[in-house]
């Protein structure tokens, strides 16, 4: 691991020299590359100097107990020091450890768009698809994160057949990837006249967000169509055609936008998750020809696999993946979704060092 972190902190070190070199600053697609990766190594650089300099204080200190000139007080207060520097080091160690896997996996610090949609259980699962996009904007508040809308489809009481955003801020992916899979969800509907319990599922997908510098998109492969978007009547009902329909012609993906009355707003929208879905494609291609194992996952992250269920007549949240199961259901649909994370990551730690 440290190999790899000198290798970091030497290359961050480049950087700061190449960003501030005339010939790259004049360059503006070689700076904007430069200053990315520079931002991206920044938090794991920062905090390796810091464990190089606890460790080097550790080591004066060490070589300060062992001078005969020194009273018993001072080197009681040396051992006591040093005590403390390494539980430091242990601290930051950790966090090392999941910085150097971060950065080999190259997505975690992106921001994220996520695709939210309601599956098996009719009216009950668009409840519970708008449930879950709840519990998620609650808990980017507390992240400090910023949401934002991109595309979105609902029924007439109040549920979301389909809901994609985005959401920015510090180690998005990172954490947020724990999210893809199928969450079921077991109550009794407000329908239901015999306290049947009943159960729904909505799937979620969460893609790290696309950068123009990560995926190019030729004018030439792209097909735009505009139409007028659809509404509820009234003030709602939008008159121009300002919906956008874009599908990529070479994959065939397709994707489409109307929430906004601007057409220039829908085809912004529309790029961002085409650019996005198009990244995730040729990711998995190429992890899948390099090896099916390479990127270390607590299950399979499939969008189909059932990873997670929200029981609301015992009040419990069971995760499948790691047989957590918490008596707190209210709190997590609030937001609280730190413990369920940790969990998911100490996992995902552990998997790390059996295949080392």
């Amino acid at each position: 691991m440290f190999k790899k972190l000198d290798k970091i902190l030497n290359r961050y070190k480049e950087l700061e020299k190449l960003t501030v070199d005339p010939e790259v600053i004049q360059n503006i697609t070689a700076y904007r590359q430069y200053a990315k990766e520079m931002a991206r190594l920044r938090p794991l650089a920062s905090k390796y100097e810091s464990y190089l300099h606890i460790k080097k204080e550790i080591d004066i200190l060490a070589s300060e107990i062992n001078v005969k000139d020194h009273d018993k007080d001072y080197i009681e207060l040396a051992k006591e020091e040093i005590q403390n520097l390494k539980q430091k080091m242990q601290e930051i160690d950790r966090q090392l450890e999941d910085g150097v896997f971060e950065n080999e996996d190259g997505d975690s610090a992106k921001n994220v768009i996520m695709e939210l949609r309601a599956g098996t259980g009719g009216i009950e699962a668009a409840l519970f698809a708008s449930d879950l996009y709840k519990m998620y904007a609650k808990y980017a508040v507390k992240k400090g994160w910023k949401i934002e809308t991109l595309s979105l489809s609902t029924t007439e009481k109040g549920g979301i057949k389909e809901i994609i955003f985005s959401v920015a801020g510090n180690n998005v992916y990172s954490i947020m990837k724990y999210e893809s899979g199928t969450h079921r969800v077991q109550r009794v509907p407000a329908t239901e006249a015999s306290g049947r319990i009943h159960t729904s599922a909505a799937t979620v997908a969460v893609l790290p967000e696309a950068e123009e510098l990560d995926v190019t998109i030729k004018p030439q492969d792209l097909k735009i169509d505009v139409f007028r978007a659809g509404g509820r009547g009234g003030q709602h009902v939008n008159v121009t055609d300002s919906a956008v329909r874009m599908t990529h012609l070479p994959t065939g993906l397709v994707v489409s936008c109307q929430d906004e009355r601007s057409q220039h707003k829908n085809k912004a929208k529309a790029m961002r998750v085409l650019r996005t879905r198009l990244y995730e494609k040729l990711a998995k291609d190429q992890h899948n020809k390099i090896s099916k194992d390479r990127k270390i996952q607590v299950g399979s992250g499939d969008r189909s696999e059932k990873i997670r269920t929200y029981n609301f007549p015992d009040r419990r949240v069971t995760d499948h993946r790691v047989n957590l199961t918490l008596h707190k259901l209210e709190a997590i649909l609030s937001g609280d979704l730190d413990e369920i994370v940790e969990t998911l990551r100490e996992a995902e730690r552990k998997k790390r060092r059996n295949i080392k």
